[in-house]
């Protein structure tokens, strides 16, 4: 294992193209002087990590991949290629249009472009720039249209370890891709991991990433996302959060080219003592885009759950329309949700809203299934799974709406027992 310096940056940076080493001496000089995140903060509010990222370490050589088949493969199917990485090194990229970064030139290693995540964000992506020496590119000439997904599994295994993989997704004009990323850790084993996925479309691209994250129980995981859409193009996220001590998903969505669209769903469930961080950033910067942004949450024991949603509409973003939906289910009373949505328009002529929602089951709802034949539990539980299935109806892959829907449902079951002991 190696410890956090510059002197183990220029380490990581040998044998790398010239301009990725100029990334690595960049980030390293800023991690050296940026502090932790403050919960004072807006971008770190109602959150506490618990945790300093001076205490990880790099592991040198990727631990042992976790044993079997993760429910994401054996649900998918068919892909178009698949890719595993193990502890920030990738370990397998088969398929065409996938490469391992540590096999690229400098091209791939920036072939997202715009969509690069900057290193000033905060100390994990200051981390992440210094350290990080591998991914998986996936690349996707103009034109071509790939029918099946691309499957990208991500595990972290080391104990006391900082991971940083990367995913880049360059999508040429007129290109259509799916890419399906699976988080897995051991449960048990505490590490911190920091994922990249870096979403580049150009004029008329397609692109789909789907996340299902599945941490282990002492993982803390801080996910940072930038996504570009070009020209009459459309970008779309779903992501589930099930795992981690501590699970935060950063996205930024940039809508550069008239005519662009993006969609943003979101599954969260979180149960003992997690805690789930969404902050949100859509940007309209040009005219005549569309975005969709649609979350839904439960917590339960004395989890916690975060959204913070800001829709910006840039002078430039005329005739934009744009919502973003978050609704929370607080299952137990030692539970919370915070829900923040935030528009700013600096255009003025834009349809745009916002909305959302925390409370408990519906009691209404629960009176009439019972006034159905069901008793109190089972009114309940049909609550909750019809609370999700608004949003696993949504997902493109529907072949992982059941083994999503049952390990939702799996918490709940377990929070009710907890609740009944």
């Amino acid at each position: 294992m190696l410890p956090l310096t510059q002197d183990t940056a220029a380490r990581a940076a040998t044998g790398l193209p010239e301009p990725v080493r100029a990334r690595i001496e960049h980030g390293a000089a800023l991690y050296e002087k940026m502090p932790m995140p403050d919960p004072r903060g807006e971008d770190w509010r109602y959150v506490e990590l618990g945790m300093d990222l001076d205490d990880a370490a790099l592991p040198e050589a990727p631990g042992a991949p976790m044993p079997g088949e993760g429910v994401v493969a054996a649900a998918l199917g068919e892909v178009a290629g698949r890719a595993l990485s193990v502890d920030g090194f990738t370990v397998e990229a088969s398929g065409d249009g996938l490469q391992a970064l540590h096999d690229a030139g400098a091209a791939a290693w920036e072939a997202a472009g715009r969509a690069g995540i900057p290193a000033d964000l905060d100390r994990f992506a200051a981390a992440h720039h210094a350290f990080g020496r591998d991914g998986v590119r996936v690349d996707v000439p103009a034109g071509t249209a790939v029918g099946a997904p691309y499957l990208i599994e991500v595990q972290a295994v080391t104990p006391g370890s900082l991971v940083l993989p990367r995913i880049v997704v360059a999508a040429g004009d007129g290109a259509e891709a799916a890419v399906v990323v699976h988080y897995r850790s051991p449960d048990g084993v505490a590490l911190t991991a920091v994922p990249h996925v870096e979403v580049g479309g150009g004029a008329n691209a397609r692109v789909s990433v789907t996340v299902v994250q599945t941490w282990g129980d002492q993982t803390t995981a801080i996910s940072q996302h930038h996504h570009v859409a070009g020209r009459d193009g459309a970008v779309e996220l779903a992501e589930t959060g099930l795992g981690g001590r501590f699970a935060r998903l950063h996205l930024t969505v940039d809508l550069d080219g008239p005519g662009a669209d993006a969609r943003v769903l979101g599954l969260y469930f979180g149960d003992r003592q997690q805690t789930l961080d969404y902050r949100a950033f859509v940007n309209h910067n040009a005219p005549n885009t569309t975005s969709d942004m649609f979350l839904k949450g439960a917590v339960g024991d004395t989890a916690r759950s975060v959204f913070t949603g800001l829709i910006r509409i840039e002078p430039a973003g005329q005739k934009t329309n744009a919502h973003q939906t978050n609704r929370n289910l607080v299952l137990s009373d030692g539970a919370e949700a915070h829900s923040v949505p935030n528009l700013e328009i600096l255009a003025n002529d834009v349809r745009c809203g916002h909305g959302s929602a925390v409370g408990p089951l519906d009691a209404e709802q629960r009176y009439y299934l019972m006034s159905r034949g069901l008793d109190r539990a089972a009114a309940d539980r049909l609550q909750v799974k019809g609370f999700f299935e608004e949003v696993l109806t949504r997902y493109r892959h529907q072949q992982l709406e059941p083994p999503l829907r049952q390990a939702a449902m799996a918490k709940y079951a377990g929070i009710i027992g907890g609740s009944a002991t």
